[in-house]
């Protein structure tokens, strides 16, 4: 969320106040049905503790130290040494499945490895019967490097045989049955989230059942996640599970909240054990290291002051729990990752430490406590800010530089709003700032603004063809503008309270779709279309593509989202339609393969005085590499204007996206041309023709 940092990919230095290593700075720079393998992992856990025995040892000598044998330490994988790992497992799981003894109706379902160093493989499956999940059905293959199987560890060992699919009960008596535990807990929830039908084998017997999840709120307000599993062959209740942990934050910025915890003998910490592990450290003024976790003799975090060091661990806790939820129910993406593993958290990092970042080295999302430790950067929509980095460098990886760069800044702030939104908390309500809790202007105002961002004094609200040169923090406002446009619209406006007037780089209005589609374009954009070096024009077409995609190129969406993009300076309005005036030329100029420059000409007339300030040029160039080529706008007087540069790494086909030029200093009439140079060999191309247009006042 803050800004005032440069991001330069090398290691972390301790005592600096600088944020690098693959890190972002995020300034300066409820619940769903659980997946069945946590049902079976909770249910096992509870039924097989009772089960194990204990008796006394003896021994006529004390036994010697042993020697480590190393093999058998497990290597670290990369993500996609780990990945690479589970597809090859998956492709072999029905050779496993029958290697195992298992009957034709059973299936295995890779869902983890781990590697030793002696290349023993612990691949974890789960399994369906006849296209069922098995609640209890997971087990453990050890696979010596030679491929040979060395050992199975199975949560029960009872066969699947003979069991049939067809449910005696159905799924409404379940349902009922679920509400009635759940309101016996003080759930106020009228409707459980559905009932599926599994083989529930996770007490030794397997037999068809119900899992039924009821979700909505507990008696204290804390998020309800009540498993309960009913034999759908008469209806009795098997097993039922609380799958959410909680204690209570007292925040700075959010009043008090419940957080996730966990409880190991008599003391407490902030392990959120219903979203991946999640953990909020104390770094106590450190620069290195992972910091203590957070721990106690009770589970009530902080008393709301910045003094109170458990206050910032709270509301850092309380942020990562709310983004985990806003991806998983709402994007459908568990964890950061997908994989389900949550990050962790180090508030009180430094001294006065004015920034919060992420950083991929550590998976992890790191907090200082602002101006005189009085204002920690930890509110909900940094933290979500931060976590989103996490998300970024898991998909499309943006390259933290030039057009990339502000569009993963931005790509953090969008998600940052629609967490806060997400959140309905009314001490830190929803709005389209940056920031806004956290006072590092120290004046009240907020970091950033979505609805014009060039009001914080630096970021940009339109695209234009240098802005790949500034910082990103900078650059990402022209992408939090679109998106402020594609959910909210153009215009003066309230949300939430806070009042909102958004204008448009061609002066005609946007029409919003609201933010939970402007959001869901978005991510799925950023996960199916974004690659790590999408500019701006590549990130116009990408989001286009999914809202084609979702909703059909002729519909109002596909439309708000062309009016979005035309309202930032980035592509025309359907139709070709925008404001001020444009003169075209349609003529084509052959562009020679690593030659002479080439130019097509435009005749200005009837323009008054002088070029504006965001003079729009327009080229349609085909090229087959449009790296190689530099493009330039020359004026009358025969100033140059770049728009273009030669770039090796710039694969992609033509010249297409609209460019904003400064030429206040320029005579408006005359002839100004075009001129491209194709600056290295084997790809060709043309200017089929190209626009200028002065926009309107």
């Amino acid at each position: 969320m803050l800004r005032r940092t440069s991001h330069r990919r090398t290691s972390h230095t301790a005592g600096t106040s600088e944020t690098v290593g693959n890190s972002r700075s995020a300034f300066a720079s409820r619940s769903t049905r659980r997946k069945a393998a946590a049902g079976a992992l909770v249910a096992v856990a509870a039924l097989l503790a009772a089960a194990v025995q204990t008796g006394a040892a003896t021994a006529d000598t004390k036994p010697a130290p042993g020697k480590l044998d190393k093999g058998s330490l497990a290597v670290k994988l990369s993500p996609a040494q780990r990945a690479a790992l589970i597809r090859d497992a998956d492709s072999a799981k029905a050779d496993t499945a029958k290697e195992l003894g298992l009957g034709a109706k059973e299936k295995l379902v890779v869902r983890d490895i781990v590697k030793d160093a002696d290349g023993t493989a612990h691949t974890r499956y789960e399994r369906t019967y006849a296209g069922l999940p098995v609640l209890g059905g997971d087990l453990v293959v050890d696979t010596a490097k030679s491929g040979k199987t060395e050992g199975v560890t199975r949560a029960v060992k009872a066969p699947l045989k003979g069991l049939t699919t067809s449910a005696a009960v159905k799924p409404a008596v379940a349902e009922k049955q679920a509400l009635k535990a759940a309101s016996a807990e003080g759930s106020k929830k009228t409707e459980a989230d559905g009932a599926r039908k599994v083989i529930w084998a996770a007490d030794g017997t397997p037999s068809l059942a119900y899992e039924t999840v009821v979700g909505g709120l507990q008696h204290d307000g804390t998020p309800n996640e009540l498993h309960v599993i009913t034999d759908a062959a008469t209806g009795k209740k098997l097993y039922e599970y609380q799958a959410v942990e909680t204690g209570t934050g007292n925040t700075q910025y959010s009043g008090s909240v419940t957080l996730g915890s966990a409880q190991s003998g008599s003391t407490y910490n902030l392990t959120d054990t219903t979203r991946g592990n999640h953990k909020t450290n104390n770094l106590n003024r450190g620069t290195s290291g992972t910091g203590t976790l957070f721990s106690g003799a009770d589970d009530v975090w902080g008393n709301g002051a910045a003094s109170n060091l458990e206050t910032a661990g709270a509301d850092a806790h309380y942020g990562a729990a709310l983004t985990w939820d806003y991806y998983k129910n709402v994007q459908g993406r568990s964890g950061i990752r997908g994989d389900g593993v949550g990050a962790y958290s180090r508030v009180h990092y430094g001294n006065n430490y004015v920034n919060a970042f992420w950083q991929d080295s550590c998976f992890c999302m790191t907090y200082g406590d602002g101006s005189g430790n009085a204002k920690p950067l930890t509110s909900i929509d940094v933290a979500a800010h931060e976590m989103t980095h996490g998300v970024t460098s898991n998909t499309a990886g943006l390259v933290y530089s030039g057009e990339s760069g502000g569009l993963n800044e931005a790509t953090s702030d969008i998600f940052a709003a629609a967490v806060e939104f997400y959140a309905g908390n009314t001490s830190d309500v929803g709005d389209y700032l940056v920031g806004e809790k956290i006072d590092i202007n120290g004046n009240g105002t907020p970091l950033r603004y979505m609805d014009k961002p060039s009001k914080d004094g630096a970021s940009k609200d339109s695209w234009y063809s240098g802005i790949g040169s500034i910082d990103v923090h900078y650059s990402s406002g022209p992408a939090n503008h679109f998106f402020y446009l594609l959910s909210e619209g153009s215009g003066a406006k309230t949300v939430n309270g806070v009042s909102y007037d958004s204008p448009t780089s061609d002066g005609l209005p946007v029409t919003g779709i609201g933010r939970e589609k402007a959001a869901l374009i978005w991510f799925k954009a950023l996960t199916t279309k974004f690659t790590s070096t999408t500019n701006y024009a590549a990130a116009r077409t990408g989001t286009l593509a999914v809202a084609g995609e979702l909703y059909g190129t002729t519909s109002a969406e596909y439309t708000a989202v062309q009016n979005a993009w035309a309202g930032i300076n980035v592509g025309a309005r359907p139709g070709g339609g925008g404001g001020g005036t444009s003169f075209e030329s349609t003529t084509v100029v052959s562009i020679p393969d690593n030659g002479a420059a080439v130019t097509s000409s435009i005749a200005v007339t009837g323009q008054a005085g002088n070029a504006p300030t965001n003079l729009v040029v327009t080229p349609n160039i085909t090229h087959t590499w449009r790296g190689d080529l530099v493009v330039d706008l020359v004026a009358p007087d025969g100033t140059s204007y770049r728009l273009k540069p030669f770039s090796s790494s710039d694969s992609a086909d033509n010249v297409t996206e609209p460019y904003t030029v400064n030429a206040s200093s320029e005579v408006a009439n005359g002839t100004w041309q075009l001129k491209v140079q194709d600056q290295a060999a084997q790809d060709t191309g043309r200017i089929n023709g190209w626009k200028i247009t002065f926009p309107q006042a």
